[in-house]
């Protein structure tokens, strides 16, 4: 059975190959918008990597029932979709975790995890995945291809597929293409200076406080006081990928 499923897996291999032969002559113009993207604040002020933003989340904060965070990122970045949530595509949601020996159960919101040696980055065939020099992981829509590659190695399942048309979004987004949490970089990218993503808002607002954003490279920056005094725990740390995504008191 497994030499079957590898044998189309290289039968579709070989047809992706071809296929993007076919649009090398897109190169030039798709790379051209990747790299605006790519170095993106602005042309002026591009993205520092003496900055890393990342999030903090406390899970006993985190109840099992709420979903604040994952209604406030969709509806900030236009996330829709038919209902179907085989094929709607999920920049946030909740998992939950049940621990064996306790059987204590909780729920965190899991998006990208915004890594420092991205998986999504090393598979991308055209460069479509990227990581900003201040460790946002992006996707250039203009490159993006839909192959799904980098779905398949993301280890956190974070990444979605767009199956329907998008309307009314605010980051660059079409049907055909693969999405994910992008730290809400409108924000990020405010002139008048960076701004929490909108789950890390919408939770501050409910009287939660279970999430944190910040500079992870700022000494005295919230996130990094609490990550000093607290800890933090990535998920999936066995894979060496240096989350920008940290987590307290997980099971």
């Amino acid at each position: 059975m497994s030499q079957v499923k590898e044998s189309k897996v290289d039968q579709y291999r070989r047809s992706f190959l071809a296929q993007s032969t076919a649009i090398a002559g897109m190169t030039l113009t798709s790379g051209v918008i990747l790299n605006s993207v790519a170095q993106a604040k602005s042309a002026d002020q591009p993205a520092s990597d003496k900055n890393r933003w990342g999030l903090l989340i406390d899970a006993n904060k985190c109840s099992t029932g709420c979903n604040t965070c994952v209604t406030a990122c969709h509806e900030e970045n236009g996330v829709t979709g038919s209902g179907n949530p085989e094929t709607d595509p999920q920049w946030i949601r909740k998992v939950k975790l049940t621990d064996k020996q306790t059987q204590k159960v909780q729920t965190i919101p899991l998006m990208c995890q915004h890594c420092a040696k991205p998986p999504c980055v090393d598979v991308c065939p055209t460069n479509a995945s990227m990581k900003r020099a201040d460790g946002v992981v992006l996707v250039d829509k203009h490159a993006c291809i839909g192959c799904r590659y980098c779905m398949m190695a993301c280890p956190y399942g974070a990444r979605s597929f767009i199956h329907e048309p998008t309307t009314e979004q605010i980051y660059p987004r079409g049907q055909g293409t693969v999405e994910s949490c992008t730290l809400c970089v409108h924000r990020i990218d405010d002139p008048n200076g960076p701004r929490n993503p909108a789950c890390v808002e919408a939770c501050n607002a409910e009287g939660h406080k279970a999430m944190w954003f910040g500079d992870l490279k700022d000494p005295n920056s919230e996130i990094t006081k609490r990550l000093k005094e607290y800890g933090g725990v990535q998920i999936r740390a066995d894979l060496g990928l240096n989350t920008g995504v940290r987590y307290q008191n997980l099971n």
